[in-house]
């Protein structure tokens, strides 16, 4: 049970020991043997001690760490804040087939931490971003790590570290694989060691084919028979200096083919501060060259393309004459400029001028020794202005204006902006726009000119005269606008208005000489309860100032729209309104519901609008021997319930029609594919006016619309029925048909009967709310006795009871004594429950005392 708990406890502190011990002695750190838990903790202890990523890096540089394993640390380090996880195949499947470098691992470049999809320059201020070249060194996209698997150089020189490959084939066949000592000796098997360092490829192939001839004969000689080929396995690495201002400087290790590029971009490319034009790079304490980036960004030449050797020196000095340049350039930006270099250099390193680029002058704004000054450099200059440290070039932009611009717009066929000849005319822009259209209005048109001081000029133009000759022609100036208004453009637009009982009611565009039945026509016809007569034109009233609001007109016309009367002739004038009544005579079928106890239920037709419910018992058969008279209700749909429109009833109808077409696929004919395409287009169509209007009469929506106001202003949250229940006296309405207590019938009416009922209910504010068989004479408060009587909270002086027919009654109060309704089958007694009294508070019993005790003192004076 202890080694259970003592095993895990053991590796826990001793992992703890190794991660305490990692930042001291991180030099001596095998990243490949750390777990990720051993990484992270490591992170931990880095940022608990102050430091950042970087400084943990440095820290790891300056105690000894070699360059491939802080390589390494920061894939694992970047794996673990993306979620990735470390495996030992990891390290397998980044080696491969081809040439490694000795001592380091194969991603050796500046590493970018961040997320490679986001802003590569997010971390970088204004004005670093501001400075030419200096995202050169800071983009994710873009790598600079030298290709290690290319042929072998010739004039690649070797250094102790690397591995040469020696293949003997021909006549003989051998192989070597040999490492370059520090000495840059190579020891080759029965022959000897032999100097190899400082050579190139091409020298040390012929010292070493010279010496192996000792043991090949046949390498030498004219017509040799055996060959040997020389070829650079492994490569060692270089240890370059990196000073000056550089982001990062310090030392590095690079893999031997590396150029200064590689170190540049290894130690972050230049800082603020730091030369992109005069980078030095020197070999044994002499200038080897000097690098201008601004040759590979711009020109794509790599012109220091060097191979750095052990204990290179990179000097990045301070910039020297930096320039900027601002405005509608492609680059604009901080640009480092050389001697004898001109603005047209500069214009070149921005990419050149925008096309809304002022490029006939700059402005350039110089420091002098005392104070600022301003000069404006022609584009004949361009090539001879020398710039100055600290120089900032303005460019400016060409003006929004146009030099040569007229503009047509109305009642022209092709309206739009065009150029400004010289001499031209009214006619002439009139002839480019392709004429006028047959609608311009050519009494007047308006040519809105601008003037020299910019106000506004409207200058009226007679379009025919000027047309026909008749008056001058107008020149034109530039920004001249010409507007020809079209004859509809001043008047109001004419429409006509048909509404009633029509299948399509609405306005419809006014046409010359329309009669009322082209207007009907247009609405889609009459409908079936549309009337032929007395359909009435309502016409606008002009220039009379009686009161006379509109002027009645009043035609007949019949269902094949034949006009007939006075009328006949009478031509629509915009505006009208053609009323179309219904006729007195078209009733649309309205049915009642008898359901329950009766010989015939279901739906019935009313025969006229005074038909009464015994009128409808008696076409139902009358009461069958069930039935319990005393509890028949009548069930009456409110103002509340939603009555179908009569285009939703017709779309029902139209639908079923399809339905049933549709069903009957085998059978169907011509005339049911024709009849089917008119119901799907009758069924999409848009009604209006009444015909679209939904529930009875505007009444009945004002009076729901009040309830339903008041009911929530006093409730707030109240459920409004749309149905509800009328009382009724069954037996009475039997015996008396036609009396008091038959009511008159109206649409959706449902006239409910059950069966003899024999229980009563008891609901509310009683001990055990049940529901009990009838008793003949038992009364109320034998029925709450059988409930288990009152609860504590009832209010018995409230109690009501709702009969089966709906009718309610309430117990009434005399005196002090209760006098509870009779009950009969099917009865529900409800019993509600009283009001939520708050206590009377200290106060309210001071209050009170303070009351009675006064109420006394009043008393006892007025008795004396």
């Amino acid at each position: 049970m202890l080694k259970k708990y003592f095993l895990p406890l053991l590796f826990f502190f001793i992992q703890s020991i190794v991660v305490a011990q990692s930042i001291s002695d991180i030099g001596s750190i095998k990243v490949d043997n750390l777990s990720d838990a051993q990484v992270e903790e490591l992170i931990k202890r880095s940022e608990s001690s102050g430091m950042n990523e970087q400084q943990l890096f440095a820290l790891a540089r300056e105690r000894g760490m070699p360059a491939g394993e802080i390589s390494k640390l920061q894939q694992r380090i970047s794996a673990i804040r993306s979620g990735r996880r470390f495996s030992k195949e990891d390290t397998q499947e980044k080696r491969t087939q081809g040439r490694q470098v000795e001592g380091m691992d194969e991603d050796f470049g500046f590493d970018f931490e961040e997320n490679r999809y986001e802003d590569p320059y997010k971390n970088l201020t204004p004005l670093q971003k501001k400075i030419f070249g200096y995202t050169l060194f800071h983009n994710k996209e873009l790598n600079f790590n030298p290709s290690l698997n290319i042929p072998t150089p010739q004039n690649y020189s070797i250094g102790g570290g690397d591995q040469l490959l020696i293949d003997i084939y021909g006549a003989s066949s051998q192989s070597y694989d040999l490492q370059v000592s520090p000495e840059g000796r190579i020891l080759i098997p029965n022959v000897g060691p032999i100097q190899v360092g400082g050579s190139t490829i091409s020298a040390a192939t012929s010292r070493i084919k010279l010496a192996l001839t000792k043991i090949y004969s046949g390498l030498a000689g004219s017509d040799p028979n055996t060959y040997m080929e020389l070829r650079l396995g492994d490569i060692r690495t270089v240890n370059i200096a990196m000073a000056g201002e550089l982001n990062k400087p310090g030392n590095y290790t690079l893999p031997s083919f590396s150029s200064p590029f590689n170190a540049l971009f290894a130690a972050g490319g230049p800082n603020e501060n730091g030369s992109f034009r005069h980078i030095q790079v020197y070999r044994d304490s002499k200038l080897l060259t000097e690098i201008d980036i601004y040759d590979f960004i711009i020109k794509g030449q790599n012109t220091s393309n060097i191979t750095l050797r052990d204990n290179d020196v990179i000097i990045v000095p301070p910039v020297r004459n930096r320039v900027e340049i601002m405005g509608p350039v492609r680059r604009e930006g901080l640009f480092e400029v050389k001697s004898r270099e001109t603005i047209a250099d500069i214009i070149a390193f921005a990419g050149g001028f925008k096309s809304e680029a002022y490029k006939e002058r700059l402005t350039v704004t110089r420091k002098t020794d005392a104070e600022f000054k301003v000069e404006d450099v022609d584009v004949v200059n361009f090539e001879l202005f020398m710039p100055q440290d600290g120089d900032v070039f303005r460019v400016g932009q060409i003006l929004n204006r146009f030099e040569n611009r007229v503009q047509a717009s109305g009642a022209l066929m092709r309206p739009g902006i065009f150029a400004l000849e010289e001499g031209m005319t009214l006619t002439q822009l009139i002839s480019k726009a392709d004429g006028l259209r047959e609608d311009a209005f050519l009494n007047r048109a308006t040519l809105y000119r601008t003037k020299a001081d910019f106000s506004l000029e409207i200058l009226p133009i007679n379009i025919k005269a000027v047309v026909n000759g008749e008056a001058d022609d107008v020149t034109l100036r530039r920004e001249d606008v010409l507007n020809i208004p079209s004859i509809y453009d001043l008047r109001e637009e004419y429409y006509i208005k048909i509404s009633g009982d029509v299948n399509k009611p609405g306005a419809f565009p006014y046409g010359e000489n329309m009669k009322v039945a082209d207007l009907v026509l247009k609405a889609g016809g009459f409908k079936e309860s549309a009337s032929s007569s007395q359909i009435e034109i309502a016409r606008r009233v002009k220039d009379d100032i009686s009161g006379k609001l509109a002027e009645i007109i009043r035609i007949d016309i019949d269902k094949d729209l034949r006009i007939s009367g006075q009328n006949a002739d009478l031509i629509l004038q915009p505006f009208d309104h053609v009323i179309i009544r219904r006729s007195p005579g078209f009733q649309r079928e309205k049915l009642v519901s008898v359901e329950g106890e009766v010989f015939f239920p279901g739906e019935y037709a009313l025969s006229n609008t005074n038909e009464k419910i015994s009128d409808i018992l008696k076409r139902a058969g009358g009461l069958n021997q069930f039935a319990y008279a005393k509890g028949a209700t009548l069930i009456r749909k409110n103002e509340f319930y939603n009555s179908p429109s009569e285009n939703e009833i017709k779309n029902q109808n139209l639908t079923s029609v399809k339905s049933s077409i549709a069903r009957d696929s085998l059978d169907r004919t011509e005339f049911d594919k024709i009849l089917l395409e008119r119901i799907d287009e009758k069924i999409e169509e848009k009604g209006s006016d009444q015909a679209n209007k939904k529930g009875g009469l505007i009444s009945d929506d004002f009076r729901r619309q009040t309830i339903q106001t008041i009911a929530e202003r006093d409730s707030g949250n109240i459920e409004i029925k749309t149905t509800e229940m009328v009382g009724i006296d069954l037996q009475a309405i039997i015996t008396n048909p036609g009396g008091a207590n038959d009511l008159i019938l109206q649409e959706g009416d449902v006239i409910s009967i059950p069966k003899e009922l024999q229980t009563v209910r008891m609901r509310g504010e009683v001990l055990f709310p049940t529901t009990a068989r009838y008793r003949d004479r038992s009364g109320f408060k034998n029925y709450i006795s059988r409930a288990g009587g009152f609860t504590e909270s009832s209010r018995k002086d409230r109690s009501y009871v709702v009969y089966a027919n709906g009718d309610v009654q309430r117990t009434r109060k005399v005196l002090f004594f209760n006098f509870y309704p009779h009950i009969e089958p099917g009865a529900e007694i409800i019993v509600p429950r009283k009001p939520d009294r708050e206590p009377l508070s200290a106060q309210g019993w001071i209050g009170l005392g303070t009351s009675l005790a006064t109420l006394a003192l009043l008393i006892n004076n007025l008795t004396r």
